[in-house]
């Protein structure tokens, strides 16, 4: 039986199996939750974000769903500082300039604040004299603590980052640690094996 799984990951928990950087004060990983074996992430997600990752023991599909080539969108739930305006959404959907590079175009509109959202342990650092929002935020390109990043550059710093869906797999009824199991996507199929025009001797 090949496992496919999603998993709402808690904030501070690392994506991934061990923590051989702290063997003595050991952080939280996924083998707090998930005792399947043979199963590994397919993508990351920050130790200081939340929200859904999809696992397998399948190499062929952990592949297909972390390939940048299939442009699986990713949607992220981000609590920010501030109210953004019109500008900065509109910068948010056509791209922001960072160190590495341009960021493709994305979704970005406001949105209320998620519906029976779980409190954060700890819980988000509030200034009374600042407002907060809620934007979900649509990716096709996974980089480096991108979201992070485009939205500082925007002028809202994010507070909270949750993610919400990966294609067509939601968080929907999930609560934070808990994984349940899903029927695995179609593979793509195996490329042909170009065939050999040499003349038979």
């Amino acid at each position: 039986m090949s496992w496919f799984i999603r998993f709402n990951k808690p904030f501070d928990v690392l994506p991934q199996f061990t923590d051989r950087a702290n063997a003595e004060t050991p952080r939280s990983t996924l083998s707090d939750f998930i005792d399947l074996p043979g199963v590994y992430p397919a993508g990351r997600l920050d130790r200081d974000s939340e929200g859904l990752m999809l696992l397998t023991d399948n190499g062929r599909l952990q592949a297909q769903i972390s390939d940048p080539k299939h442009k699986m969108p990713k949607t992220y739930w981000v609590q920010v500082e501030g109210s953004p305006d019109t500008a900065a959404l509109k910068a948010l959907r056509d791209g922001i300039d960072l160190k590495d590079g341009p960021t493709r175009p994305a979704k970005a509109r406001l949105m209320d604040e998620p519906e029976d959202l779980w409190p954060r342990n700890p819980p988000i650092r509030v200034r009374q004299t600042v407002p907060d929002s809620w934007i979900e935020l649509t990716l096709r390109e996974g980089r480096n603590r991108q979201v992070r990043r485009m939205t500082a550059a925007v002028g809202h710093p994010t507070l909270r980052l949750i993610r919400a869906r990966i294609g067509d797999y939601t968080l929907e009824g999930l609560a934070p640690g808990q994984w349940d199991s899903l029927t695995a996507p179609v593979l793509d199929s195996a490329p042909k094996r170009k065939r050999d025009r040499r003349p038979r001797r």
